[in-house]
């Protein structure tokens, strides 16, 4: 491949993937916002996880939508719309002024994030040479964390510096409306990638399937090597024709025989990304780590930690993807998952809660200091007796205000072996079935139905990220810590075994081979 094909490649690619730093930036930002709205607004545990997932229910939504309509308007045209619903969202989300408007731009974004997650990656799938198609498809996986480790950064520094009282930020309003700072900086990358995506041209096989084949040979020109450009364009007719008598993809076509393999596999794979906990983990980042006692300040420079490994695994990832290739890079990360959320379970298993004199003394004057001495040299075991006994001194509603900052002043456990087991925990998925999936969707359905497939798949794969993120909380509270890490762990072990048994190697394989080997 000629080097101005690949700078075209890398250069087109890299801007179709800014929607992935906009939907890990949309996701995450709230990880600073629910410390905030939750007094203000005084929501239950279910509703502050309400505030996290409710994105994620609309991002089902919108892969249902414009998985179907980017086979037929075009996968750009669906990103310029995804581009438009995040800045409405940021915007919308930043300004206002009760929990349910909150909520609608929230969902809103959400439409946006579904777009992205299944468009993006697919176009970059049907642009890419095989040889090179794990490493730009995981572009799209690197501006995801990007966006999360962004997002984790201006959090912390709109924290950091409304609380400097510096007149700029006091002018601003940047102590006073922290929150709403984070939500709607997301608006400045939302309308730079709207206006970036003019430059990207229309996918070359969509060409082709809409007939429109001198454009497409115009498209495939500026990414395919010219001593190949006749071959590939030969191959996507062929599978292309080889689909000419069918009708239009439907879903009831996901159910025929010879799509059971490559479904089950998407399934699999789908699922066991989400049920072990890693949204739990990203976007709760700053309430997971004041569980420990280290504070919110602490708690927010560590979830940047945690973005900035997020980063630097998903590099290791696709830099390994293509020579290592899919699978292996998936056994090890699950093993990898298991053991980290083990050592969570350990860690917090292994914590005591107890408020002593100095401790009480520096609670804020918020807190009824006068009946929380009542708890004072008690030792509680777990979190779950801990909070149950402030429920009984201050009341239900001061105790679930003040949740946050009495567990941080009660906590005692090994703060490294928490810290530890969730870097390596966000770092084994980084380097696996976070960027992996993505890949796998992409090359595992036949080119007729890849976006009504990479949509269901997609669906479940949400959905199940849904119910992770809106329980999240509350089994925090009901489960408590050690509980909760538990169950993600055994999660973590069932997914190891069933990828190990079920999920094949793709690397190397144009995508017309793997739909010849997977669907016959």
């Amino acid at each position: 491949m000629s080097s101005k094909n690949q700078i075209f490649i890398i250069k087109i690619a890299a801007i179709v993937a800014l929607g992935g730093f906009l939907l890990g930036f949309d996701a995450s930002v709230i990880s600073g916002v629910v410390k905030f709205i939750e007094p203000e607004f005084n929501l239950s545990k279910i509703e502050l996880g309400w505030a996290v997932s409710s994105i994620t229910l609309t991002a089902a939504i919108g892969m249902l939508i414009a998985g179907p309509m980017s086979d037929v308007y075009g996968r750009r045209l669906l990103l310029k719309y995804a581009a438009i619903l995040f800045t409405i969202s940021a915007v919308g989300s930043a300004l206002s002024l009760t929990f349910f408007w909150l909520i609608v731009f929230r969902m809103i974004g959400g439409l946006a994030v579904g777009a992205a997650l299944i468009i993006a990656p697919m176009y970059i799938a049907e642009v890419a040479p095989p040889e090179k198609r794990g490493q730009l498809v995981s572009f799209n996986q690197l501006n995801i964390v990007i966006g999360i480790s962004v997002a984790f950064f201006t959090n912390y520094l709109i924290l950091k510096w409304g609380n400097s009282n510096a007149s700029w930020a006091e002018t601003i309003g940047l102590g006073k409306w922290n929150w709403r700072w984070m939500l709607g900086l997301e608006a400045l990358p939302a309308l730079l990638y709207y206006f970036g995506l003019f430059i990207v041209p229309r996918s070359p096989r969509w060409l082709m399937l809409q007939k429109r084949n001198d454009e497409a040979l115009e498209v495939m020109k500026k990414v395919v090597p010219n001593a190949d450009l006749e071959a590939r364009m030969e191959e996507v007719a062929l599978s292309i024709s080889l689909n000419k008598d069918k009708k239009r993809a439907k879903l009831s076509d996901l159910f025929q025989r010879n799509m059971r393999k490559v479904v089950i596999i998407g399934l699999i794979v789908g699922i066991f990304q989400q049920i072990v906990g890693i949204n739990a983990v990203l976007f709760y980042a700053p309430m997971i780590f004041e569980q420990t006692g280290i504070g919110t300040d602490a708690s927010f420079v560590s979830a940047a930690l945690v973005g900035l490994t997020n980063l630097g695994f998903t590099i290791i990832a696709m830099l390994t993807i293509d020579r290592f290739g899919r699978k292996p890079l998936l056994i090890i990360g699950m093993a990898g998952i298991a053991i980290c959320l083990f050592i969570l379970s350990y860690g917090f298993g292994s914590a005591s809660y107890a408020l002593n004199k100095d401790s009480i003394a520096n609670l804020p004057p918020s807190i009824d200091k006068e009946s929380i001495v009542k708890l004072e040299n008690k030792v509680f075991d777990n979190d779950i007796d801990f909070k149950s006994a402030l429920v009984s001194v201050l009341g239900k509603e001061s105790a679930h205000v003040n949740e946050g900052t009495l567990v941080t002043a009660a906590a005692k456990m090994n703060t490294s072996l928490i810290l530890i087991g969730i870097i390596g925990f966000v770092g084994a998925f980084a380097m696996s079935i976070g960027p992996v999936m993505w890949v796998l969707f992409s090359e595992l359905f036949p080119n007729k139905i890849r976006g009504i497939a990479i949509a269901v798949v997609g669906l479940v794969n949400l959905m199940v990220g849904f119910f992770v993120q809106l329980l999240f909380p509350w089994e925090l509270s009901k489960l408590g810590n050690t509980l909760t890490f538990l169950t993600f762990a055994v999660f973590a072990i069932i997914g190891f075994i069933l990828i190990w048994w079920k999920v094949p190697e793709t690397k190397g394989k144009s995508l017309e081979e793997l739909e010849k080997i997977l669907t016959k």
